[in-house]
């Protein structure tokens, strides 16, 4: 199977296998930045992997098959990865969103932050997309500003999984039938990230009207970045800096634009990311969980500040 790819990304062909768990992890931890991996057989079947990925940085199908059990860690990295079961079972994001798969289904996996997963007696297939690619398509649809935000949790709908999997299996049987031109390889890449922004729509925060305004543009940037990275340990200097503004010009700012300080924003957009979780309600979501998950460790003070935000106790959103 040969593909020829265009000349803007790098061309990517991996083939790992072997029959020792060991071996499993000096191959497979590599291809994810993974720390923390570990492997080991099942009393199904002696143990066995196979790993293999075609495409390039744009687009990559990849498929991995193991029979026996692995678990570890994925940092963000440079793609954005779909993946489904076709046997087997798995668990993705182990200790916060525990997310179950459904053989068949596709599940993206977190994009923004760091999660831990644990596969068994599975065969799985996925795409990685490269960030840059999907996100200059979604500015040709018009779907995004700097910076694309997903939610990993959502349910795609069965008419998006089904235009995926036409998508995908496009692809898949372009690649067997032999060489793809740079030309055919480019409109492939651009119908499977359309496909991806279909399946996963990017979420979409409203900026407050006053950022909007040319004279605030470097508040604008701070917001945008504090929108971008509100799941990760950032404070005033990150945000400053990202504005291209001294600490005390950002303070000045944030008060005179927004009558709020950076890290009262900040505060904000994690607040808002709770109630988002909340009224999905997944089952075994708790108060306590999703809001240390966002960085609220008193829980007496993160009641009363989501009670003044939202106008309700955070039990009543999860409720629904």
């Amino acid at each position: 199977m040969d593909t020829t790819t265009g000349a803007a990304a790098t061309p990517i062909r991996i083939e790992a296998h072997g029959l020792d768990a060991d071996q499993a992890m000096d191959d497979l931890p590599r291809l994810y930045a993974g720390a923390a991996w570990s492997s080991a057989p099942t009393r199904a079947t002696p143990y066995r992997y196979r790993y293999a990925a075609m495409g390039d940085t744009d687009l990559t199908l990849r498929t991995s098959r193991m029979h026996g059990e692995i678990q570890g860690d994925i940092p963000p990295g440079g793609d954005y990865v779909v993946q489904w079961l076709t046997a087997g079972r798995s668990t993705v994001d182990l200790g916060h969103d525990d997310l179950r798969m459904v053989p068949g289904r596709p599940l993206l996996f977190p994009a923004h932050r760091s999660f831990v997963f644990r596969f068994t007696d599975y065969d799985q297939k996925l795409v990685h997309l490269g960030r840059d690619h999907v996100d200059r398509i979604a500015r040709e649809q018009g779907l995004a500003g700097e910076d694309l935000r997903f939610d990993h949790t959502a349910a795609p709908t069965d008419a998006a999984v089904r235009s995926w999997q036409g998508t995908v299996g496009l692809v898949s049987n372009t690649m067997r039938s032999g060489p793809v031109s740079p030309l055919l390889w480019d409109e492939l890449t651009r119908m499977t990230a359309i496909a991806f922004l279909g399946l996963y729509p990017p979420l979409a925060d409203a900026l407050p009207s006053a950022v909007l305004l040319p004279r605030n543009a470097r508040i604008r940037a701070a917001v945008e970045y504090v929108q971008a990275h509100v799941h990760e340990p950032i404070g005033t200097t990150e945000i400053a800096a990202a504005a291209h503004l001294s600490v005390r010009a950002l303070q000045e700012g944030f008060r005179r634009v927004l009558d709020t300080t950076p890290l009262g924003y900040l505060r904000q957009a994690r607040l808002d990311r709770v109630h988002a979780e909340l009224q999905q309600g997944v089952p075994g979501t708790t108060v306590a969980g999703v809001a240390q998950a966002w960085g609220f460790t008193h829980l007496g003070r993160f009641a009363g500040a989501y009670r003044a935000r939202f106008g309700e106790h955070p039990r009543a959103t999860l409720r629904g």
